[in-house]
């Protein structure tokens, strides 16, 4: 009666479908979801709780979070928003319905989903919302602006959030990842192709040399302070087991450093770091 509930999104893999088995072992009871109807089988099949919610689609979400709360009785203990996309490329070459796409995932959907539990949770006294953003939520990256946007934005809607729940009992909490051993890249190359024409790009060069080799070369070896899925876990059971949640937790040595040099260094300075 007594057994903690969470909602978790982008379960498929990576960081989401580590956290799902975590949880699970410890006790919660644990609503893994996914864009697509056969990953839902899948974790079925692995004794998890599955159904379908994809963050584009309104309906879906809608669905997702009434079917949520339908399973937990009205009483959802914590939502963990974790799903997400790139495109990579550089800022002038990404168009306007490529950025609209990726906002409706990234971010339109993650909200709408928020609010449709908050009303649960504010009967209830009590939740955590915690989003997973990224070191490029508060530092950027070239080759990165749609993604950098999108962590940016959720940024600064969670922190809104966060002040206008104070005196609720819902805790909002940022967790802030660097590089993780998940297929975000790999998983990226579908946008890029479809929404990148980098052959007639003023930087062709700058893909030729810099970006399309990190994403076509095959990974020999995994990258400098690299992590695995489970560094993620550990600090989202900080986040929703703490009496009294942190704000934001930095997740790798990148995180922190770049949280680091944001505090000490001009803008320029920082430009030139980021851009090595």
């Amino acid at each position: 009666m007594n057994q903690r509930s969470i909602l978790i999104t982008g379960c498929s893999s990576g960081i989401g479908l580590d956290a799902a088995r975590t949880l699970q072992a410890r006790g919660w009871r644990v609503l893994a979801t996914c864009r697509q109807a056969a990953d839902c089988e899948r974790l079925i099949a692995e004794g998890l709780e599955s159904f379908v919610l994809d963050y584009a689609s309104s309906d879906s979400v809608q669905d997702g979070a009434r079917q949520a709360l339908e399973l937990t009785h009205g009483k959802l203990d914590a939502l963990f928003n974790n799903g997400a996309f790139a495109i990579p490329g550089l800022v002038e070459d990404l168009p306007r319905d490529a950025l609209r796409e990726l906002f409706e995932t990234n971010l339109f959907g993650q909200f709408e989903l928020i609010n449709a539990v908050l009303p649960a949770m504010r009967a209830q006294g009590q939740g955590r919302i915690i989003n997973c953003s990224s070191v490029l939520g508060f530092a950027a990256l070239p080759f990165r602006g749609a993604y950098v946007a999108s962590k940016f934005a959720m940024e600064g809607l969670t922190d809104t959030l966060r002040i206008e729940m104070r005196d609720t009992g819902i805790q909002v909490v940022l967790i802030e990842p660097g590089p993780i051993g998940t297929r975000i890249r790999e998983n990226s190359i579908p946008h890029f192709e479809r929404w990148i024409d980098w052959e007639s790009s003023a930087r062709r060069d700058a893909y030729e040399t810099m970006l399309r080799p990190r994403l076509y070369q095959p990974r020999l070896k995994k990258d400098r302070f690299e992590l695995p899925c489970s560094a993620v876990s550990e600090k989202l059971i900080m986040a929703l087991e703490s009496r009294r949640a942190r704000p934001r937790y930095h997740v790798t040595i990148p995180t922190h450093i770049a949280g680091l040099l944001k505090r000490i260094l001009s803008t320029r300075w920082l430009d030139r770091v980021m851009s090595r």
